[in-house]
């Protein structure tokens, strides 16, 4: 089965990196779509994103990195994915992701799978990641050690 965990990955998380390592054992292929969101201002542009993204996965032999734009299941439909992943830190997470699987699936007919957040990941968002490094605090194990070095190199 082939699935798409999307998301703005800005930066890329170790909650974000759990949640692909941990599908990457489930499905045959998982597929980490970077959305391009014109309006929202990001630390990093997509391609640097999806550049990180490649180092930290580059060992994982079924994980694949696009970035697209536009609706996730256009997105989904063209690359042949089975199923929509989201990692799921809180209710209020769920919340907002329960509502986006009911939309999808009546777009386009897609199945959302959560996937929990590891307890030592539970808390942590690329928001909060950002603010916290923006005060000089220390987010090294948040990110991914590539991360953290572009994060201060900005």
């Amino acid at each position: 089965m082939k699935v798409l965990i999307p998301g703005s990955f800005d930066p890329p998380t170790n909650g974000h990196i759990d949640v692909i390592n941990r599908c990457s054992k489930v499905f045959d292929e998982v597929l980490v779509g970077v959305v391009v969101n014109p309006s929202k201002e990001s630390l990093f542009t997509t391609e640097i994103r999806e550049e990180m993204l490649n180092e930290i996965l580059a060992n994982s032999n079924n994980v694949q990195i696009k970035t697209f734009e536009g609706l996730l299941v256009d997105f989904a439909k063209a690359n042949k994915v089975q199923a929509i992943v989201k990692g799921l830190r809180a209710m209020t997470d769920f919340d907002y992701e329960f509502q986006m699987a009911q939309m999808n699936s009546n777009l386009a007919d897609f199945e959302t799978i959560f996937i929990p957040a590891s307890p030592e990941y539970g808390y942590v968002s690329s928001s909060m990641v950002k603010e916290i490094n923006s005060y000089g605090g220390d987010v090294t194990k948040l990110v991914p050690q590539n991360v953290f070095k572009r994060m201060n190199d900005v």
